[in-house]
């Protein structure tokens, strides 16, 4: 179950603000803005081998969490922005679970609706040799009563663009001086052609991954997809799994790539939203484009040594704990210790053993009726 909720906005239990040197009277409340769906996540982990036709497969661990668009508000909130989140909740214990678990991470869900007769979302994910198979259910969510309120101000939005779907909140967003970075799906139409995304123009910075990106541009190599991507959108970073990041900065020509961390995955769900989490945060405090790499590489490397979506994505006190054990463990990896030495800047003073591990994540137990008297 979650802790105990935080004010919306409050510092993260690590006591790291990112934006602390930036922030002044008349800033807006909101840091980052998101809308999208909200599932609840099962996640079947420990299993020997893909799910065999006829056969039962028995897994070794199991949880629950809020999915879907909660996984990258919940990494951003976890490391130190002030979020707010514009969802549907379903009328049933799985929307009631998903919504207490996100107030319990300081996230602003006033701008969500809960929607009378819908059921949650649902989306069902077995983990097995670092892969992983998810089958969903549902339905879409019924519309508002009401036109939904323009987005709050905000420092920045993180929208997930769709190929032939307008988004005309992303416009209004960028337009009020948001800094918009997206995403984007799978193209399902096959002509993989910018003209169906026309939002990208609102857009600072662009994060597809390098399949995506390639077909986009009828390239050959993430890199090249990165540069002529840049002709679009001022920032584009491309992806590229166990390879890493490659990202531009069509405003500079500045470049900058950083390879993955090499960890043993769990459950790889949620890892592209905690990457996307990491760069947001960075980019809003000012970093050098090859630290915001750095730092988004590192947030989903963390993430993906536990198990479920929202739940797995680290806050400070994770990344503390990995750079103490970088810098007294591995000391003689002297290209880690440069390539993340500003983390010495931000990180708190917190010593925790490494690696760490947290409670599993699931609906939690009814509560005792509380006793008469005293």
């Amino acid at each position: 179950m979650p802790t105990s909720p935080r004010t919306p906005g409050a510092p993260p239990a690590a006591g790291v603000d990112p934006l602390k040197h930036l922030r002044a009277p008349g800033d807006p409340p909101v840091d980052v803005y998101l809308t999208g769906t909200v599932f609840l996540d099962i996640v079947f982990t420990g299993l020997d081998s893909a799910p065999v036709r006829g056969t039962e497969s028995w897994a070794r661990g199991m949880g629950s969490s809020p999915g879907g668009v909660a996984n990258m508000a919940t990494a951003l909130a976890r490391l130190g922005m002030r979020t707010s989140l514009s969802a549907a909740f379903g009328d049933d214990v799985y929307g009631d679970h998903c919504q207490e678990a996100l107030e319990g991470e300081g996230i602003d869900v006033s701008l969500s609706r809960t929607c009378r007769g819908w059921h949650s979302p649902v989306t069902v994910s077995m983990a097995y040799d670092g892969e992983r198979t998810m089958v969903s259910h549902g339905h879409e969510a019924p519309p508002p009563d009401a036109p939904p309120r323009c987005p709050p101000p905000s420092r920045a939005c993180v929208a997930s663009l769709d190929p032939g779907r307008r988004q005309p909140w992303i416009e209004q967003a960028a337009l009020h001086g948001s800094r918009v970075f997206a995403d984007v799906g799978w193209d399902d139409t096959g002509r993989w052609d910018l003209a169906e995304i026309p939002e990208l123009a609102h857009c600072e910075a662009f994060l597809p991954n390098a399949a995506e990106a390639m077909r986009y541009t009828g390239t050959s190599s993430p890199r090249a997809a990165a540069h002529a991507l840049a002709e679009h959108v001022p920032v584009v970073v491309v992806t590229m799994g166990a390879e890493g990041a490659y990202a531009v900065d069509g405003r500079t020509g500045e470049s900058a790539e950083v390879p993955a961390i090499s960890v043993a995955a769990l459950d790889t769900t949620g890892a592209g939203d905690v990457f996307v989490a990491g760069f947001v945060t960075t980019s809003l405090a000012g970093y050098p484009l090859a630290d915001r790499l750095a730092l988004a590489g590192l947030t989903a490397a963390l993430s993906v040594q536990e198990f479920g979506g929202s739940q797995s994505a680290p806050g400070w006190t994770e990344v503390a704990a990995w750079w103490e054990r970088v810098r007294t463990v591995e000391e003689q990896n002297q290209q880690a210790l440069a390539r993340y030495a500003f983390l010495n800047d931000i990180t708190p003073c917190a010593r925790r053993r490494w690696p760490l591990r947290r409670a599993v994540p699931t609906i939690g137990f009814r509560r005792e009726p509380e006793a008469n008297g005293s």
